[in-house]
C-alpha cells in the first residue's frame, strides 16, 4: 500500500552552519563541524548523494534537510506532525528514503517537488520501522526495534514484507547488506546477530560469546567479517561468518565508553565514536594489526553520535551530533 502527499513546506536556510575545526597531527583524523540551524531538533543519520550534498533527519524536529559542505547552505523539508523521522538513505536517482519512527512508515522523498510516498507497516506490532539499507537490487531492508521485525520494502512494487524476530524483545537495530545480498543486523535487546536469507525470508540467530554484550551497530570489511560495538560493555567485536569465530577487544574509554556510531572505510579500518565520555571520542581500529590507532575528541562534545556514514569520494566519515551539529571527519 503507497499513500502520496504533498510536502507542506520547504525551508530554505543560507549560511546557517558554522564550521568548527580540530585537528590532530599526531594520527591526521580533522573533524569539522557545522552547526544545523533548527534548535534542538537531533540532526542524525546523514547520507551524501551524488551531488555531494548531506542529507540528514530531524528526528525531533520532523524534517529531512541537507547540507552543502562548500558554501554551510542548509535545506529544510517538513514532514508531517510526529513523523519522527529517524534513519534516512538516498537512491542514484536522488530520491530520499526515511524511516517514519513515530508513525510506522516509511517515506519517499522527492526533492524536485517536495512530494512525499508513504509505505505503511502492513502489521500495526511493526510500530517503528528504525534503520534503512539498499540491498544490490535497491530494494530496502530494515529493522523494527520495538516492533521485533526486520523487514524488506521492494522499492519498485511498494510491497513490505515482515519478518519476526524469533526473541523477544530482541530490539532489532544497525542493519548492513553483505556481498551476498544477506542483510545482518543485531540485536540490542540481547546478545545477538542476526540475518535473513534473501531468497527464502530465513532468519538466522548467532549468539555472541558473552550474555551481557548489546551490540548496537555494525558494519563489514571487505573479507565478508562483520565488525559490531558493544554498547552495553565497551567492546569492539568481530564474527567472521566463513568460520565461526569471534574476537573482542575493550575500547581505549573503557567499560563503560558506550561505542556507538561506526563506520568502515575503503581501506578496511573500523572507526566509531564512545558516546559513554565527554566528549565524545572518535576512534580508529586497524584490523590488520588488530590496533587501535587513533581518539580524537569531537569538537562540540558530540552529546550522542548514533549512526555514521562514510563518503568514500572524499575519505569523510559523517555523523549527527545530540548537541545539533552535521561533523565530518577526514581520515587519513
Amino acid at each position: 500500500m503507497r499513500t502520496l502527499i504533498a510536502l507542506a513546506a520547504v525551508i530554505l536556510a543560507v549560511g546557517g552552519g558554522i564550521g568548527v575545526t580540530s585537528v590532530t597531527a599526531a594520527d591526521g583524523v580533522e573533524i569539522t563541524e557545522w552547526e544545523v540551524p533548527w534548535d534542538g531538533t537531533r540532526p542524525r543519520d546523514p547520507y551524501v548523494d551524488g551531488q555531494g550534498r548531506v542529507w540528514f533527519v530531524g528526528q525531533r524536529g520532523d524534517y529531512v534537510a541537507y547540507l552543502e559542505p562548500d558554501t554551510g547552505t542548509f535545506k529544510r523539508y517538513d514532514l508531517d506532525e510526529g513523523a519522527g523521522p529517524h534513519n534516512l538513505i538516498v537512491d542514484d536517482a536522488g530520491f530520499v528514503w526515511y524511516s517514519g519512527n513515530r508513525a510506522a512508515y516509511i517515506g519517499r522523498l522527492d526533492p524536485a517537488n517536495g512530494e512525499i510516498t508513504r509505505y505503511p507497516m502492513p502489521d500495526p506490532a511493526a510500530r517503528d520501522p528504525h534503520t534503512l539499507v539498499f540491498d544490490e537490487n535497491a530494494d530496502i531492508w530494515f529493522t523494527v526495534q520495538g516492533g521485533n521485525f526486520v523487514g524488506k520494502l521492494g522499492t519498485r512494487t511498494g510491497a513490505v514484507q515482515l519478518i519476526p524476530v524469533p526473541t523477544e524483545r530482541a530490539r532489532p537495530y544497525g542493519i548492513k547488506v553483505d556481498a551476498d545480498n544477506r542483510p545482518w543486523f543485531v540485536e540490542l535487546g540481547t546478545n545477538k546477530l542476526a540475518s535473513v536469507n534473501p531468497e527464502t525470508l530465513e532468519l538466522t540467530e548467532i549468539a555472541l560469546p558473552r550474555a551481557e554484550t548489546r551490540p548496537r551497530r555494525l558494519d563489514l570489511t571487505s573479507s565478508g567479517k562483520l565488525w559490531y560495538v558493544d554498547y552495553a560493555g565497551g567492546y569492539l567485536g568481530s564474527f567472521d561468518p566463513a568460520t565461526g569465530t569471534h574476537e573482542e577487544w575493550l575500547s581505549p574509554g573503557g567499560a563503560a565508553s558506550r561505542p556507538y556510531g561506526m563506520a568502515i572505510d575503503d581501506q578496511d579500518r573500523v572507526w566509531y565514536v564512545e558516546t559513554g565520555v565527554d566528549p565524545n571520542r572518535f576512534v580508529g581500529f586497524d584490523p590488520r594489526t588488530n590496533t587501535f590507532t587513533e581518539t580524537t575528541d569531537v569538537p562540540s562534545g558530540g552529546g550522542t553520535v548514533r549512526h555514521m556514514y562514510y563518503d568514500a569520494p572524499r575519505r569523510a566519515i559523517w555523523f549527527g551530533t545530540d548537541t545539533n551539529n552535521i561533523g565530518r571527519a577526514r581520515v587519513p
